[in-house]
This record gives C-alpha cells, structure tokens and sequence, in this order.
C-alpha cells in the first residue's frame, strides 16, 4: 500500500510537470531541478500519510513491529501465512550498517529471558532468523494454541539498544 502511495505521487508530479511540456506552443520542456522538487514533496506526504496511518492503527509513533494479518486469539489452520509489520523503522538485511535498520525474529511459544535480551538472539525451531530482510513466512504449527512473536534485531542479530523493539506477544489457535 505505500508503495502504491509512494508510486502515484511520484506519477502525479511527473503528470503534472507533462502537462506544461514542450507540446504547448510557446512553452519549455519542465525543468528537472523542479519535477524533481515536486516528486520529493509528494514521496515526503505520501511517507507521513504512511506513519500517520500506522499511528492511527497502533496508537503509538515510535519504532514498533507487529503482526500485519494476525490478531490475539485467531484460528489459523495448520499451514499459515505470517506478514510481519514495521513502522517507524528501516527494515534491511542482517550485517547492514545503516541506522535506524533491522531485521525480524519470530519468537514461536517462547520468550526472551532478559539475560537473552543482551546478546544475539538464538537461531533455532523457536527463535526463527529473517536476516535477509523477509517480512512473511508460511508456518506449519500441530494443532492447539501458539504464542508468536516478533523481536526486532539490528546487524548483529542483537535487540536494538537501548529500548527493544518487540511485538505484543499474541497467541494464535491452530486447527
């Protein structure tokens, strides 16, 4: 969805800077330094309507993860899609430098002990790794209920310090 934003404002802009081109008798092709203006100012109103709207659904403005298509307390069959959210952060790849970036973790019917917060979160069938920048996964869970979730790492694998950055955990019924 807001690439959908980001892309028709860029669009509109160049639309705009078309509809006075050089096909006007008189007229000069647009100059690029303006279009070029104009495709900033619409990608920056497309973004704050992006972080508005993230605001407006999770009440709060600051870096946050959370479940995109699942809530507290759905049955889910079996096989199931996971689409992991970020708002107020950069999601890239594990070993990328770049502040303000990371990457998710899928914590599945476990919790990080607050020693655990302090070092790279484990990789195994419960602490799930998506270093390579993913925001979905298919999960096969048996039947019964599930906690899930999402603990945002930085290059390291480690939680963002000072103030981690974690999802409510959610619990999911598999059929």
């Amino acid at each position: 969805m807001r690439f959908a934003s980001i892309f028709a404002a860029t669009a509109l802009a160049m639309s705009l800077a078309a509809c006075s081109g050089p096909n006007t008798p008189g007229a000069t092709a647009p100059d690029p330094a303006a279009v070029q203006a104009a495709t900033d100012v619409a990608v920056a109103q497309a973004l704050a309507a992006r972080d508005a709207e993230a605001v407006k659904i999770h009440g709060a403005a600051g870096p946050m993860v959370y479940f995109v298509n699942l809530r507290d307390g759905m049955t889910v069959p079996q096989s199931f899609r996971v689409v992991f959210g970020a708002s107020g952060i950069g999601v890239a790849p594990a070993l990328t430098d770049k502040p303000n970036t990371g990457h998710h973790h899928l914590l599945i019917d476990t919790e990080l002990s607050d020693e655990e917060k302090q070092f790279a979160i484990p990789n195994d069938e419960q602490h799930m790794h998506f270093g390579g920048g993913q925001t979905e996964v298919v999960l096969q869970l048996s039947p019964g209920p599930h906690t899930l979730q999402l603990a945002f790492g930085d290059l390291n694998h480690e939680l963002h310090k000072p103030t981690p950055i974690m999802s409510e955990k959610i619990t999911v019924n598999v059929q």
